[in-house]
């Protein structure tokens, strides 16, 4: 074993949010490490860092400050060496990364779909007229009343298990998770059904793993390079340029989707105004090693059709 390894004696910290997810993904990230470089669980410490997201639950994310909320604390431990790598949901992850930190490495992706949740209805379509579905997401409130303008959305916070209580207490009669999330808890049965593409584009980047290092950590590096999932990476450069040059944030209610067909990248992306009242949507296909410029492409022409005040609140 390379001195760029790390030693039970000299463990890799692995930085992550507390929430059953996020440590569900922690270790998942362990794990794999652990069998690319056949190390005992020893060699790893789990490092959790509460970030001002999680603190903060009674307020919407647009009026605290948006996805960097979720990142902020981790990625300063990351800058002051409290912690070796940092394991990210990338649907939480702002486009661009602080000085001297590097994300390069990316987990194989999960359900991308979205998960209608409720005790007593079974289907998006069967919601009965005016009913409260929560949510916190400005992209799935904004999808939810352009379909369904008659149904009142409701702010809805915290991690799946605080919005099933929620749900339970009779707050909404319906909410959204990711599928992602749900399959990575062994919790999939809570879905009552996932909502196809088609029918509500997810967020950008739902369902992938990011892991973030700093730039300089040659240890990192050698480590993460051994398990990032080359497809994942390639879908995800398309998305976040995209999703960059919309200068999407938690206050802009943006959707997409890249897949891959062999050695061409579809991208399917979707911008809508907060209340639901407009859509505009579009895809674009192209070679696979374009699909940065691709995401570039597609933004630009989205942006090119919404009038000016698109994204304002009503």
């Amino acid at each position: 074993m390379t001195s760029t390894l790390p030693t039970p004696a000299e463990p890799l910290k692995i930085g992550t949010r507390g929430s059953p997810l996020a440590l569900a993904q922690a270790h998942e990230t362990r794990a794999r490490l652990m069998a690319a470089f056949d190390l005992p669980e020893t060699a790893f410490e789990i490092v959790v860092i509460k970030t001002t997201g999680d603190r903060v639950l009674d307020r919407p994310l647009k009026e605290i400050g948006g996805k960097g909320l979720f990142t902020k604390e981790i990625e300063e431990a990351l800058l002051t060496g409290g912690i070796d790598i940092a394991v990210h949901s990338m649907k939480d992850m702002p486009v661009a990364q602080p000085d001297g930190l590097l994300l390069d490495c990316y987990l194989p992706r999960e359900d991308v779909r979205d998960a209608f949740v409720s005790p007593h209805v079974a289907r998006l379509a069967d919601l009965p007229q005016g009913a409260k579905v929560g949510s916190s997401s400005l992209r799935r409130r904004a999808q939810l009343k352009a379909r369904r303008p008659d149904l009142e959305v409701v702010e809805f916070r915290g991690n799946v298990q605080t919005r099933m209580k929620k749900l339970e207490d009779g707050v909404a009669v319906a909410t959204f998770l990711a599928m992602a999330g749900l399959n990575r808890l062994g919790m999939a049965q809570v879905a009552r059904s996932a909502i196809a593409p088609e029918e509500m584009l997810p967020a950008v980047a739902q369902g992938a793993i990011g892991i973030e290092r700093r730039q300089a950590d040659a240890r990192a590096e050698a480590m993460l390079a051994a398990i990032h999932h080359r497809d994942t990476g390639l879908r995800l450069a398309a998305e976040r340029a995209y999703l960059a040059a919309l200068d999407g944030s938690c206050e802009t209610p943006i959707a997409g989707l890249a897949l891959l067909e062999g050695d061409t990248i579809w991208l399917r992306g979707e911008i809508l105004r907060p209340d639901g009242s407009e859509v505009i949507a579009g895809e674009l296909r192209g070679p696979v090693a374009e699909g940065a410029a691709l995401g570039t492409a597609l933004a630009r022409d989205l942006l090119g059709q919404a009038p000016k005040g698109f994204f304002d609140w009503r």
